[in-house]
């Protein structure tokens, strides 16, 4: 029981921790959805101790959902191995996205100093070269958002079966996955019809913080 409730507290400071990280990285100018590529060069060439932070800060993020994943399927699959499994693979695929995307999202830095000094016909080429970068990053985002409603949607369906969790965290857990799966599936499709996706993300981020709180606070009571 004391392991029990040890893993579950875990999970929970896991669930909250990757959601603080990836904020500060956001708030130190790490964000999604940017094309502006001269802007981009130029605010990372204008303090780049800042962008390499934020970079840092969303790989410890990314590199936690490992943890968290693994955590979870320790946790929880008793109830389900089948779900759980699903649920785990596809949290481990939008982690890999995810790294991937800020390993690559890093080739900016050295591109930003090559701007600054750059004349303007190389400038161009540099600025095309930023903007597939920036929309590489994007896409990847939305990619792994739709592993993420996956995952969600599986472990959800596993509560919801088996009463793991309170059924109110459940039903919100798979409400925000089943808008986030058609969301982002859209999104993949017409990048400019957001209004699903982004009404299933910020679902999906009450889900993972109401969920992290009660692993993380109460995680001795049964639902």
């Amino acid at each position: 029981m004391i392991i029990e409730v040890f893993a579950k507290r875990l999970c929970g400071f896991l669930f909250l921790f990757i959601l603080a990280t990836n904020a500060a990285s956001v708030a130190l100018g790490n964000e999604i959805g940017e094309d502006d590529s001269v802007a981009k060069l130029r605010m990372i060439n204008d303090d780049p101790n800042k962008f390499q932070i934020s970079i840092v800060l969303a790989l410890i993020s990314h590199v936690s959902i490992v943890a968290l994943a693994v955590m979870l399927y320790i946790v929880f699959s008793p109830y389900n191995k089948s779900l759980a499994f699903v649920g785990t693979i596809f949290r481990l695929g939008e982690s890999l996205i995810l790294i991937y995307n800020e390993i690559n999202f890093l080739g900016l830095l050295n591109m930003a100093k090559e701007y600054a000094v750059a004349g303007d016909a190389e400038k161009i080429a540099l600025s095309v070269s930023g903007r597939i970068i920036l929309q590489t990053k994007n896409s990847g985002f939305t990619l792994a958002m739709s592993l993420l409603s996956i995952y969600a949607l599986a472990y959800c369906i596993l509560f919801l079966s088996s009463g793991a969790i309170p059924m109110m965290i459940g039903w919100l857990g798979l409400a925000a996955s089943v808008l986030s799966v058609v969301g982002s599936g859209i999104k993949l499709v017409e990048p400019g019809f957001e209004i699903l996706f982004t009404i299933g993300f910020l679902l999906m981020m009450l889900f993972e913080i109401t969920f992290g709180g009660w692993l993380l606070f109460y995680p001795h009571k049964i639902p």
